[in-house]
């Protein structure tokens, strides 16, 4: 489909005709807006469904900090034992206790144990400088609110929300067939089944950390 100005200020879309004659009829722009608000005005959760995720999404959030906290407390538990190691070989070997190739042999060990300690904490404090909300916090807010804010924006920002929850929509002389980018498919599905209940739902709650995994 491409826009065409009519009488310098009627906009109508038409197809372009690139793989030949087509019968598409020509749509006035208010004809496709309308019918785009109401693409998204499917993509809906009730908002019981909706509270019941964003806390399920806290409680996994905080979980993970928790679990963060206690990775650094056991690492530097970790690195300060080598660090002490490191000093204890050092005085043996002034004291003769023992050789220098062995205490050479051990100190490139623990430098070595020493490096990846501190390039994991690194990465942990990286990770909490760099932590956002869980990104599908903003997901249940634009399912709530997605189609208020279409009618309500300019046509550059109607099109820029239509982006962030479409990848690709069609269109007959009748209708139009969205597809919609995970998890916005999912969510109409649902939607459009009359499948949500006043439970969480299993198919949009967020995986929990896997054991030993930390905070992309």
């Amino acid at each position: 489909m491409t826009a065409e100005l009519k009488k310098g200020k009627y906009v109508y879309y038409h197809c372009t005709g690139y793989r030949g004659p087509c019968a598409l009829p020509r749509f006035r722009e208010e004809e496709i807006a309308e019918g785009l608000g109401h693409v998204l005005r499917d993509v809906t959760i009730p908002a019981a469904v909706s509270r019941q995720i964003e806390a399920s999404l806290l409680q996994v959030q905080t979980q993970m900090r928790n679990e963060s906290t206690q990775e650094r407390t056991r690492l530097e538990r970790e690195l300060a034992q080598i660090r002490r190691r490191i000093d204890a070989a050092y005085t043996d070997k002034l004291d003769g206790k023992i050789t220098h190739d062995f205490r050479q042999r051990k100190q490139a060990d623990w430098q070595r144990e020493q490096l990846r300690i501190e390039s994991l904490i690194s990465g942990l404090e990286e990770s909490k400088s760099g932590e956002k909300p869980l990104a599908m916090q903003g997901i249940l807010e634009l399912a709530q609110s997605a189609h208020s804010l279409y009618i309500t924006r300019k046509p550059s920002e109607q099109a820029e929300l239509l982006k962030t929850v479409l990848s690709n929509c069609s269109i007959d002389a009748v209708s139009l067939y969205p597809t919609y980018r995970k998890p916005f498919d999912p969510i109409f599905k649902r939607g459009k089944d009359r499948e949500w209940s006043g439970r969480e739902d299993s198919n949009l709650r967020p995986p929990g950390p896997e054991p030993g995994a930390l905070p992309g």
